[in-house]
């Protein structure tokens, strides 16, 4: 299993390479290994290898996976990442440690009622559609500061900040494009009084013009575990 090990250390170094560019400390970016479709086994090396935080994408697999690791909960951070449908939000809410995936009041307001009241706050995000695509989950840039200051109002959640998928361009300046649109009504957001630490954008194609507009959270899957499988 060392190969994730060295693929660890590979992101590490891109992370610390994009962050010196910027004039930011590599410290500033968490990494966060994207785990969906690839088995407890892997995380656990993974961990093995000092990462803490895993991203899951489809609830029952992310809860098999986490029951799997039972051992290591205390140790590990759980992000739930996907799209996110009303009647999943129970096992999400009593489970995960942060969601970033909410684009929707009704959303947040479910896993507001459903995160027990024996667990922290349950940390969010915005997940906002910086490029405009039909296809793609996430709340406009028009609709997401009034949004946002509703999530904040709520119990047991705590929004944390913005994320985003944007369309995969090539090229460094273009991939820099959607991620300084998210980091600007961050600012703007922030400016108008709301509390937020994080910006989770860049994935393995873009996690260089991500860090450079600022991302605090990076979502590696691929780079670290290889190509997924979707074949089951």
């Amino acid at each position: 299993m060392s190969h994730i090990a060295d693929h660890l250390l590979d992101v590490h170094r891109r992370i610390a390479d994009a962050a010196h560019a910027a004039n930011r400390s590599p410290d500033a970016v968490r990494l966060l290994a994207v785990s969906k479709t690839f088995p407890a086994e892997d995380v656990r090396a993974a961990f093995e290898a000092g990462q803490r935080a895993f991203g899951e994408n489809y609830v029952q697999e992310s809860i098999a996976k986490i029951e799997a690791l039972a051992d290591l909960r205390a140790k590990l951070e759980w992000h739930f990442i996907g799209p996110l449908q009303s009647n999943k939000t129970r096992p999400v809410a009593e489970h995960f440690d942060w969601v970033h995936s909410v684009d929707r009041l009704k959303i947040a307001q479910r896993l507001s009622e459903q995160r027990p009241d024996t667990l922290p706050p349950l940390n969010v995000c915005l997940q906002v559609n910086v490029s405009g695509e039909a296809s793609k989950s996430g709340v406009s840039l028009e609709d997401a500061p009034a949004l946002a200051s509703e999530i904040a109002a709520l119990p047991k959640l705590r929004l944390r900040g913005l994320m985003s998928i944007p369309e995969p361009v090539e090229g460094l300046e273009a991939q820099r494009t959607p991620h300084r649109t998210l980091r600007q009504l961050y600012e703007a957001l922030s400016a108008q009084g709301l509390s937020l630490d994080t910006l989770s954008m860049g994935m393995s194609a873009d996690l260089e013009a991500a860090v450079l507009e600022g991302a605090t959270i990076v979502r590696i899957g691929t780079a670290i575990f290889g190509k997924r499988d979707y074949s089951h």
